[in-house]
């Protein structure tokens, strides 16, 4: 997922995009613990994601 088109979202929208990711991080990490995890890079890059859309949240904040 990329910034640019994270930018084009609305804020309620970014909003639940970033509870989907908390919980999928929640869910990857609990399959991690269980030795359970076939791709343990989609933690990373679901953390990243994450990062990215809080960063777009956080410049509609500063922009308002």
């Amino acid at each position: 997922m990329k910034a640019k088109e994270l930018r084009n979202k609305s804020l309620e929208e970014l909003k639940k995009l970033e509870g989907e990711l908390r919980k999928k991080i929640q869910e990857l990490k609990m399959l991690k613990a269980l030795k359970k995890l076939d791709k343990p890079h989609l933690l990373r890059l679901t953390r990243k994601d994450l990062a990215r859309v809080l960063t777009v949240i956080k410049e509609k904040l500063i922009q308002k």
